[in-house]
């Protein structure tokens, strides 16, 4: 477990994340071990984010399975993570969401937006067959890139 700590500067307190994350060669976890993830917290989130984007990860799993609550900016740092993903031509996934953390998501009509995925597992597989459909697809547009050039010679 790791922990991020932001300096507060109005303050004599730092606020630090605990977290975990499992990187492999096509993804990465990243568990928040947090009971809330709020505007304390979510500096430390999005920074962790733009660190692991800025390694060229770009298929996120971020847990919060261990989060009970959510406010505006733990979301705000949610939509980010999407962002440097999406940027990336990669995933983001969220997985182990709670009932209260689904349904600020729903109630933000974010669930429609977001990737949520029920388990850790179910994740894994989801960015794995999203990682495949970029593969064949990147295969398929030079297979007609070939073509196209095949037939403007056979002219």
């Amino acid at each position: 477990m790791a922990y991020l700590c932001t300096e507060n500067l109005f303050a004599e307190n730092n606020f630090c994340m605990k977290f975990a994350f499992d990187k492999q060669d096509s993804y990465t976890i990243f568990s928040i071990v947090e009971p809330n993830l709020n505007s304390l917290l979510s500096p430390n989130l999005k920074s962790e984010l733009s660190v692991l984007h800025n390694e060229g990860i770009r298929n996120v799993i971020l847990d919060l399975s261990a989060v009970e609550f959510i406010d505006s900016s733990g979301i705000s740092a949610v939509l980010v993570g999407r962002r440097l993903c999406e940027n990336a031509q990669g995933t983001f996934v969220l997985t182990g969401l709670n009932d209260n953390v689904l349904r600020l998501l729903k109630i933000s009509q974010l669930d429609t937006m977001l990737n949520i995925i029920p388990t850790i597992q179910e994740s894994k597989d989801f960015v794995m067959m999203e990682e495949l459909v970029r593969e064949l697809g990147q295969e398929d547009d030079g297979e007609e890139e070939y073509e196209e050039e095949d037939e403007i010679s056979h002219r």
